[in-house]
Formats: structure tokens, sequence, C-alpha cells
């Protein structure tokens, strides 16, 4: 026996095979005709593009860059910038506890009238 999910009774209810597999009446639509064309121009399809990279493959020397047991952490390895975002990173990080420790103090006192 096959089911159907009812939209009338929000339950399930006996039904036939072909209601049970397309649901809630909707029946698939065979169109006979192409559709319309949407632009008028043709398209280059993407077959045709060739993309060219000049560039160098830099994944061997980043390699033994972060490879290399040196006693640096892995996200320290690059230099200076490495350096600045990660004292950036930890600055604001304890500037913000700060802050929140400041307003839940300030938030804990009662107001003066």
């Amino acid at each position: 026996m096959y089911y159907k999910f009812s939209g009338f009774t929000q339950k399930l209810a006996g039904a036939w095979a072909s209601d049970a597999y397309s649901p809630q009446g909707l029946k698939p639509v065979v169109s006979k005709e192409a559709p319309p064309i949407i632009f008028a121009t043709p398209t280059k399809l993407t077959s045709d593009f060739t993309y060219d990279y000049s560039g160098r493959n830099k994944v061997p020397e980043l390699q033994r860059v972060f490879q290399k047991s040196d006693g640096v952490p892995i996200h320290l390895k690059r230099g200076l910038p490495d350096q600045m975002l990660y004292r950036t990173t930890l600055a604001l990080t304890l500037g913000g506890t700060v802050y929140c420790l400041i307003a839940l103090y300030k938030a804990s006192q009662p107001r003066n009238k």
C-alpha cells in the first residue's frame, strides 16, 4: 500500500502509486518546445577560456620555512608581519577583557541619586 501526506488532514493517507510518487498532486511537466533565448548575443563557453598564470610556485619554499625546526611557533614563522598580527590580536583581546571587566564592575555598583 502507498501513502502520502494529506495537506488537508495533516496526516498520512492511503494513495495510489502515481499519487505517492508525485507529492501534493504536483506532476512533472515536460515541455515540447525549447525555452526562449534570454540573451541575444552569444556567450563564450568555459572550454574556450584559458588561464595564463605567470607566477611562480611558492609551495616548496613555504614548506621549507614552516618545516624548519628552529623552536619558533608556527604562527610566528614568517617574521615581522606575523609578529605584528600576533601582538595586535593579543593587545585587542586584553583590552577587550579589561573593558568588559570595567563594564561589569560599573554595572554591579548601585547608582547614586
